[in-house]
């Protein structure tokens, strides 16, 4: 009589497991790390708007764009000079990101990202989405962003192209944003390359 139920739930749980392994990994994403040799490490991290996470005696490690196996050997490289031989590390997904569990139910428009991004290319975001929320769902800024002098670059129903400039650093000090920052459909998020002393 058990036996069906068992069988459903085992296939269930496989199922689970299968889309955690290939799914990749998003800002708004939280992990559970387990490291088997030192509990004091077990922990929630979550996956930041840069699409980093932070782990004591790891550092800061890109996540968004890869897959759990990807961060785990990642973790388990940047734990090994802590530890007399490579630790244990198991990293699961705990929860998704909130704008991964609705963005079924929302219209979606199709951005673009060029230049020191993380996650070059389309995406398909809610209408709506800000572009501070665009730039983090995009898998944010490589080391080697201009992050002062940041594009958005949009073309109006005249077909001209206007363009906005942003500086992510003075923002993320806490300074407001000014211009278009509700993101459109076919808008071009730029983000140029950082000159030597900048």
């Amino acid at each position: 009589m058990f036996r069906p139920i068992i069988a459903a739930i085992f296939l269930i749980f496989a199922g689970a497991m299968a889309f955690a392994q290939q799914y990749t990994l998003k800002p708004g994403d939280t992990l559970s790390v387990e490291v088997l040799e030192d509990p004091a490490l077990n922990r929630s991290v979550l996956v930041l708007p840069d699409g980093r996470i932070s782990f004591p005696f790891a550092g800061s490690i890109q996540a968004s764009g890869r897959t759990l196996s990807q961060v785990q050997a990642n973790l388990t490289s940047a734990l090994s000079p802590n530890f007399a031989a490579a630790p244990t590390v198991f990293v699961n997904l705990s929860q998704l990101s909130p704008q991964t569990q609705t963005v079924n139910d929302e219209e979606l428009i199709a951005v673009y990202f060029l230049g020191e991004v993380n996650a070059p290319g389309r995406l398909e975001i809610p209408e709506g989405t800000t572009l501070l929320q665009a730039l983090s769902m995009g898998g944010g800024l490589t080391n080697f962003a201009a992050t002062k002098r940041i594009q958005l670059r949009r073309t109006d129903s005249n077909g001209r192209e206007i363009i906005y400039r942003f500086d992510y650093r003075a923002i993320s000090r806490g300074a407001q944003i000014t211009g278009a920052t509700t993101m459109a459909d076919g808008d071009v998020i730029l983000v140029p390359q950082r000159r030597l002393f900048e």
